[in-house]
């Protein structure tokens, strides 16, 4: 299973553009999420790293570096996931074996497909996307 840092990234930036005129403090992120502040703080200064965001020493809360329509999940996606691969095959298969010997390849390949088809489907999708279809179903 993925960790939820992607989701909860998304949320932050989703949060950061409904509201684009308020500082936001980290409690209040968290208190949005449903997690502690410091997680917040640690995924805030992911997507800062990444230049999705902007802070100000000494002030409460965060700005989008650009609109939040140009912001896509994949973006985000790579923002806070390790730059390693989605998928990883198991350490060595026996090669003696029938399927050991080639399963290696075999996944690779069809990892490697999973994790474009994935990150086409993310490059598609952006932050507004996202803030639309939350009040969309308001």
């Amino acid at each position: 299973m993925i960790n939820t840092r992607v989701a909860v990234a998304i949320h932050i930036l989703a949060l950061i553009a409904s509201k684009p005129h308020e500082d936001l403090p980290s409690d209040y992120i968290a208190s949005s999420v449903n997690t502690n502040p410091v997680v917040i703080r640690r995924i805030l200064g992911m997507l800062k790293k990444e230049g999705l965001i902007r802070t100000t020493a000494g002030k409460a809360g965060a700005s989008l570096t650009r609109p939040s329509s140009e912001i896509t999940l994949l973006d985000v996606f790579r923002a806070v996931e390790p730059k390693d691969s989605l998928f990883a095959v198991h350490e060595n298969p026996n090669p003696h074996c029938p399927v050991g010997k080639g399963i290696r390849s075999v996944l690779d390949r069809a990892f490697s497909e999973a994790q474009d088809a994935l990150e086409r489907n993310l490059s598609g999708e952006t932050i507004e996307d996202i803030l639309q279809d939350l009040f969309a179903e308001e």
